[in-house]
């Protein structure tokens, strides 16, 4: 079952599902967004063990500056023994996050179900 998320920026909802925090990505990720978006997305990956999941199927344009959110996203889970799956079905972000390598480390999925179905970071 999918709640509606809450707002924390207008590029950024929040909500649980399956025992995860979904961070849902909205509109166009630039720099902006991504100054935005980054305090929240670092105040959830901050969290030791914690178990989350970026849903970016909302999103329009995403530039490198949401690439860097993803990266530091990544890591910080990792350090902190985590898990994080990404969800993403835009063709053009696609696109990008698997020609920088990207989906080697944060393979994308096509929705929630089938991310959460996947053991984190299996290609």
């Amino acid at each position: 079952m999918r709640h509606e998320p809450v707002s924390l920026t207008r590029q950024l909802g929040v909500y649980a599902y399956r025992g995860h925090t979904v961070l849902e990505f909205r509109g166009e990720i630039d720099l902006v967004a991504a100054e935005e978006i980054g305090p929240f997305l670092d105040r959830v990956t901050g969290r030791a063990g914690v178990r989350a999941v970026l849903d970016l199927r909302p999103v329009e344009f995403f530039d490198c500056s949401g690439l860097r959110l993803l990266y530091r996203a990544r890591s910080r889970v990792l350090e902190r023994g985590g898990q994080l799956h990404l969800v993403c079905t835009h063709p053009l972000t696609l696109r990008v996050i698997r020609v920088t390598g990207l989906a080697r480390l944060l393979p994308p999925q096509p929705g929630l179900d089938a991310a959460l179905d996947r053991p984190a970071g299996s290609p």
